[in-house]
């Protein structure tokens, strides 16, 4: 007879998860040291809300009480479109050329949740996709789906690292995977040697401060620190960098989710185009993305410094 735990890994990969590991649901002791440790240095940055309640990023209990078990699934999200290198266009991160993730993740987990509450009537759990306060990266590796990289994300053999995490915390014991991934980044330094702003201050930690993908999606400053201008290397939202260097990525493959397909102006957006933008046709534009984060004063900065250094 196939035990749930199997049933539910089957399902998931049949509702379009690329990746699937069921660990047990408890405290994270040494990731949420190194989480603490972080903070203390300043590296989140302008990031406040990660400094409120780190207790509740490590226990999955705090956010669930009834929490088990924790399934943590990965979604390739790779397209094979490239950037436009062109000083009147703005590059634009991968994981946000299609639509929202957040939204993508969050319906495919409701229909693996209502499956398992089918088959087991007393099942109940809390659905989480990166704004819950869960630590997404720790859990996918105890889950053995990848392993930490230098740049901080997560890869895997099978897809390298653009895939995007989620969990559904549950009130259910079930069978836990026994092996994690080793890591497999070895003497390369890669990433942190192309990242043009330094960012990358140790391998594995990053201070958000110098980081081109924080400065241009969550810094809210009407301008952008001018270390950061001057090495935008054409980017509007986001960076990619690190991952585009990382020999693992040799392994990506395209997504089989037709929504992360880029929409029209979404590789490389036309700088006089976003600056054009009113409050209206911004919202029209970028309803259900994942760029609508920035918001339209910090594209339309992004965008501005783009302009500004490429008439240098």
């Amino acid at each position: 007879m196939e035990s749930l735990s199997h049933k539910i890994k089957q399902k998931a990969i049949e509702i379009g998860f690329d990746k699937i590991g069921i660990v047990r649901a408890e405290s994270l002791i040494e990731e949420g040291g190194k989480l603490d440790e972080w903070l203390e240095k300043g590296f989140h940055a302008s990031m406040k809300w990660l400094e409120r309640e780190p207790e509740k990023r490590k226990n999955p209990a705090m956010i669930f009480p009834d929490a088990k078990s924790v399934v943590v699934v990965a979604l390739n999200y790779f397209t094979p479109h490239k950037h436009e290198e062109s000083s009147a266009k703005g590059k634009v991160s991968r994981y946000a050329w299609g639509d929202d993730y957040h939204d993508v993740l969050k319906e495919k987990l409701r229909e693996l949740l209502s499956f398992i509450k089918s088959i087991d009537a007393a099942a109940d759990g809390k659905i989480c996709v990166d704004t819950a306060p869960m630590m997404d990266k720790a859990w996918a590796i105890r889950a053995g789906l990848g392993w930490l990289g230098k740049h901080s994300n997560v890869i895997t053999k099978e897809f390298g690292s653009w895939i995007f995490i989620g969990e559904i915390i549950l009130n259910v014991e079930l069978e836990y995977e026994t092996e994690t991934i080793a890591d497999a980044c070895g003497t390369c330094t890669k990433c942190l040697d192309a990242c043009p702003t330094s960012a990358i201050v140790a391998p594995y930690v990053v201070d958000s401060k110098a980081c081109i993908s924080y400065a241009t999606i969550e810094l809210r400053d009407s301008e952008l620190p001018g270390e950061i201008t001057e090495n935008l290397n054409g980017w509007l939202y986001g960076c990619d960098i690190c991952q585009d260097v990382c020999p693992w990525n040799r392994f990506e493959k395209p997504t089989t989710e037709t929504r992360f397909e880029p929409r029209p102006d979404n590789v490389s957006s036309d700088l006089t185009a976003i600056l054009a933008l009113s409050p209206e046709t911004y919202a029209a534009k970028f309803r259900r993305s994942a760029m609508k984060r920035t918001k339209l004063g910090g594209l339309q900065r992004n965008a501005k410094a783009l302009k500004i250094n490429g008439k240098k």
